[in-house]
């Protein structure tokens, strides 16, 4: 692939960014190369031709994502010039594609017409960015930040006091006695040089009355640089820690507003990760590297400032490696940003194993697969290690070569200052604290080249952080919102279409469903029936026509109070780790006990919850697990029936239960969904006998809609569905009676016809 790109090239022509897309224009698992370049956009599929579009004719490029599959479609001004496809592996590469277009391109508009669900920028892409943009999350704390750089500067100022006490020290009290002494020594006569060596040393116990005063000066210096440094570390840690609460806080309220389709297309590790240990590396940056960098650039320019002010001359020879250092920090800078990103993909990748196997145990250990997740693991560890060893060979070069490089311009400042004194141009006095100088210098230079890498590690984390603050939910807030006060329930499908990626779910399906009426919604696998209710719930919003209830588009309800009037019940029941109480009060959290126990009631749950341990106080493991199937749908069933819905959702509300407690939640529904516009999707088409309409989807349209005796009679789908059901209960019976009979005679208990207490 890249060999036929280097071939496709033009002479000159500069190659941007690329992105590796693992899916043709037909959606078939076949590689390709988009390369962006500074003349154009250069698509190079493993087979057929080579496809190019001009810059000039591309106003935008759009990026969305939905259930797994990415799309890029690539925009003209009045037509859509390509639509390419890719997994959401790719999702984070085409991401930054995207980002670097925008950066080229003169022609986009930031914030413009951006496909839901993408990521949108707050303005041009720029170097570093990302960790500027936290600058938000610190406006906050504005007065401790300046606290802190007031204390920063209080302590650099006192770090820069000792070198410049050696000075006197050296050239006042030190070398003219030294020179003295010499001078003494030198006398022919032995008794005039015993006499002047007692005078000089006589003299010097007053002379060196001064050297306690230099040497309390740096004592005192020392401790107030320390004090001062205490202070400004304890500030900016304050800071710090308050600055990533507030970023943890608004990254995890944006992905609760984000919808479905996001969470859909990425891995729950992934998310984590960024939330928890991304956040984490910003922390320390702010806390430790940050403040750390600000020290060490303001004693590199104060002592600067001292070596100019001693001897230009000798300081900017000193200085001379300086040219050399930066050179090599901008060179890396890019590759080591890259490294760190790679990195912590492949460590997000990482914890979405650990995402899917920990939850998913049981099911690891039914299927006996602990090797082959083990092995998962270790695949997944050995891309840590592969990309990091990548980050370390270019890390592992860097700061020794830097640290070389300060040990020439030591020496360069030795050999230079030991001629300016041979020279007579300086004098030894200002040789030490120069050198006193030039060491501080050197040693926050390679501080800091130190504290470049973890720049680029936090810039890393913050890109992923703000990769999730940057998307818009394709479900948004309406500009106008309407509310009508209360819903009576009455809802209308008009034209509805629905397509995940090219894939068509829903075609320009029409249904009306009154107030209080309920509609079955049955038909074969892939039909579209969940969708068509995640349609009415507002999960997902239609491509094509539109979901009304009282006669007003649902797009327009302010969406958490639209669905406040909804109780869903799903096929697969989640409860959160916690009271069983606190699980069925999940959507009305103030509810009272006696509320509780009513909706546990209804739902036919009550029974069970007395015979558990602590009854309604009882925690539930993580999902529920310490409950059986039925148990949770019956709590599940009871947190929806709380918060007293217009409209009831029920998504296979009782698939995962009995027959005995099946019959006996549907004694309860029967009574409960009186008054309520009800939408029941249903596996097992006995439990619909009573709802006032059935409707039959089939490939993503109405086929038939009619009550259950009409349908029956009809003689279309639904009776082939009734009566291949009819055909999979007879087996069931017949194959279930040798095995009561062979319990019976054995004194066992029957427990195939009490499925739910056998799985609790």
């Amino acid at each position: 692939m890249q060999d036929r790109l280097q071939a496709a090239l033009g002479a000159g022509e500069a190659v941007r960014a690329l992105l590796a897309l693992d899916l043709d224009e037909e959606q078939r698992f076949r590689p390709g190369l988009l390369a962006l370049t500074d003349r154009r956009l250069l698509y190079c599929p493993e087979d057929g031709p080579d496809r190019a579009w001009p810059l000039r004719d591309v106003r935008t490029l759009r990026v969305s994502d939905r259930a797994g599959l990415g799309t890029l479609e690539v925009l003209g001004e009045a037509a859509l010039l390509a639509r390419l496809h890719f997994t959401v592996a790719r999702a984070n590469e085409a991401a930054a594609f995207e980002r670097a277009f925008r950066g080229l391109s003169p022609a986009e508009t930031p914030g413009g017409d951006a496909a839901a669900g993408e990521p949108v920028p707050e303005g041009p892409p720029a170097r570093g960015r990302d960790l500027l943009r936290l600058a938000r999350f610190a406006r906050p704390h504005a007065a401790w930040l300046a606290l802190g750089v007031g204390l920063t500067l209080a302590s650099t100022g006192a770090g820069l006091i000792p070198p410049l006490l050696t000075w006197p020290l050296v050239d006042e009290v030190l070398t003219p006695y030294q020179e003295e002494v010499k001078q003494a020594r030198d006398i022919p006569d032995e008794e005039t040089r015993e006499e002047r060596l007692a005078s000089l040393q006589e003299e010097g116990s007053h002379r060196f009355g001064r050297v306690p005063l230099y040497l309390a000066g740096m004592l005192g210096a020392a401790v107030l640089a320390w004090l001062l440094a205490w202070g400004q570390g304890y500030v900016l840690a304050r800071v710090s820690e308050r600055i990533a609460a507030d970023l943890r806080n608004a990254t995890y309220a944006h992905l609760q507003t984000l919808s479905l389709d996001y969470f859909t297309a990425r891995r729950t590790g992934d998310l984590v990760s960024r939330i928890s240990s991304d956040t984490d590396r910003i922390c320390y940056f702010l806390s430790d590297t940050l403040s750390d960098f600000v020290t060490d650039a303001l004693m590199i320019a104060g002592s600067a400032a001292m070596l100019f002010y001693m001897d230009p001359l000798l300081a900017a020879a000193t200085l001379c490696t300086l040219p050399a250092v930066a050179w090599l920090t901008l060179t890396l800078r890019s590759r080591l940003s890259e490294g760190f990103s790679r990195s912590y993909r492949t460590w997000g990748e990482m914890t979405a194993v650990l995402a899917d196997t920990i939850p998913g145990i049981r099911v690891v250990k039914a299927f006996a697969q602990e090797r082959r997740e083990a092995e998962r693991f270790r695949d997944a560890n050995r891309r840590i290690v592969q990309a990091n060893d990548r980050v370390n060979r270019v890390w592992t070069f860097f700061w020794p070569m830097v640290a070389f490089l300060n040990q020439v311009g030591l020496l360069v400042a030795w050999a230079f200052g030991a001629w300016r004194v041979l020279d007579q141009h300086i004098t030894v006095g200002i040789l030490t604290a120069f050198l006193a100088y030039i060491g501080r210098f050197y040693g926050r230079l390679e501080a800091m080249t130190r504290v470049a890498g973890q720049m680029q590690r936090a810039k890393a984390s913050a890109a992923r952080v703000f990769e999730i603050l940057d998307r818009r939910p394709s479900v948004p807030e309406p500009r106008r919102p309407v509310q009508p006060g209360t819903l009576r329930g009455a809802i209308e499908l008009r034209g509805v279409g629905f397509r995940f990626g090219n894939r068509e779910v829903l075609h320009e399906v029409s249904l009306r469903i009154e107030p209080g009426e309920m509609v079955g919604i049955v038909g074969p696998t892939g039909a579209g029936k969940s969708t068509l209710v995640d349609l009415v719930c507002r999960f997902y919003d239609p491509d094509d026509g539109a979901v009304l209830v009282d006669g007003h588009d649902i797009r327009s309800f302010p969406i958490a109070w639209y669905r406040g009037h909804i109780g869903i019940v799903l096929q697969e029941s989640f409860l959160f780790y916690g009271t069983i109480a606190e699980n069925i009060a999940y959507g009305r959290p103030g509810a009272s006990r006696e509320e509780i126990v009513e909706a546990a009631r209804a739902a036919r749950a009550h029974e069970f919850i007395l015979r558990l341990p602590d009854g309604y106080d009882s925690v539930v493991g993580e999902r529920g697990q310490t409950l059986s199937g039925g148990e949770r749908q019956r709590v599940a069933i009871a947190r929806a029936l709380l918060i007293d819905p217009r409209i009831l959702v029920l998504d296979e509300a009782t698939s995962a239960v009995d027959t005995q407690t099946e019959r006996e939640i549907q004694e309860a529904l029967d009574r409960l969904v009186r008054g309520r516009t009800t939408l029941a999707v249903a596996h097992r088409l006995s439990t619909l006998r009573h709802a006032t309409r059935i409707v039959v989807l089939e490939g993503g349209r109405i086929v038939e809609s009619g009550t259950h005796e009409d349908l029956i009679a009809a003689g279309g789908l639904y009776l082939r569905l009734w009566e291949a059901q009819e055909r999979e209960e007879a087996r069931r019976t017949a194959s279930e009676k040798p095995a009561q009979a062979g319990l019976a005679r054995a004194g066992g208990t029957p427990r195939g016809l009490d499925r739910d207490r056998h799985e609790r």
